[in-house]
């Protein structure tokens, strides 16, 4: 993959460059704002790594403008770890956080979950282990079974399917689901979750499928998935 990393701190460019390339990907670098909208616009990469801290612009404003720029996923990498700035970037359209300092092993697995989010986008059919989502029919099964969800539970794991790997934050949940006028109303969320889990998971007291950020949303775990025909 073409990865843009955008930091301002040299040394960080070089332990990432170091990372990528064990992994097998192709750094493209930026040190401001500026540099990043321009390599963007002009090298279209795969993924954009992108530090909140630059020189010239806050961070965060530059994710709706990169997101506009092209398909690349858009995954943080910043030493700001408050709950309200992760939910501000993945609002904002962010693929994913990483807080520094940073595992490069667990980072370079983080890239590759945002690459299979951008492989599966368009497709109509999630497979998650034993579990197939049938977007386009409204179904979801498991072997020969079909389990059967409320209009709202299925609109949820809909959601959750068509960004596998990616956390939704509650609010945005809660927007597309129930609409604007119930953004704040989390028991809502926390009711279908139960209700999904309850129906999908081997064990809904130690979920596997559809996991928690503890005050920023849920996530698809697709560690186990496959888009399927």
């Amino acid at each position: 993959m073409k990865v843009l990393v955008v930091d301002d701190e040299p040394q960080i460019r070089r332990l990432l460059g170091l990372a990528l390339k064990r992994g097998g990907h192709d750094m493209i670098e930026a040190g401001t704002a500026v540099a990043a909208l321009a390599a963007a616009r002009g090298e279209r990469p795969d993924i954009i790594l992108l530090d909140l801290g630059l020189p010239d612009r806050d961070g965060i404003e530059l994710i709706p403008l990169l997101k506009a720029e092209g398909g690349a996923a858009v995954v943080i990498l910043s030493a700001r770890d408050a709950t309200e700035e992760k939910v501000a970037a993945l609002d904002l359209g962010a693929d994913d956080y990483v807080t520094k300092p940073f595992d490069s092993e667990e980072l370079l697995a983080r890239l590759r979950t945002a690459a299979r989010h951008l492989g599966r986008r368009g497709e109509d059919r999630l497979a998650v282990g034993d579990i197939v989502i049938d977007l386009a029919g409204r179904r979801v099964e498991r072997g020969a079974e079909q389990i059967h969800l409320t209009r709202k539970e299925f609109a949820l794991l809909a959601e959750l399917a068509r960004h596998p790997g990616r956390v939704l934050t509650h609010g945005q949940l809660l927007r597309t689901i129930w609409g604007p006028v119930h953004e704040g109303d989390i028991e809502y969320l926390r009711v279908a979750v139960r209700s999904l889990r309850q129906k999908l998971e081997a064990d809904p007291g130690r979920p596997r499928l559809i996991l928690n950020d503890p005050g920023v949303g849920y996530r698809l775990d697709d560690s186990r998935s496959a888009a399927s025909t």
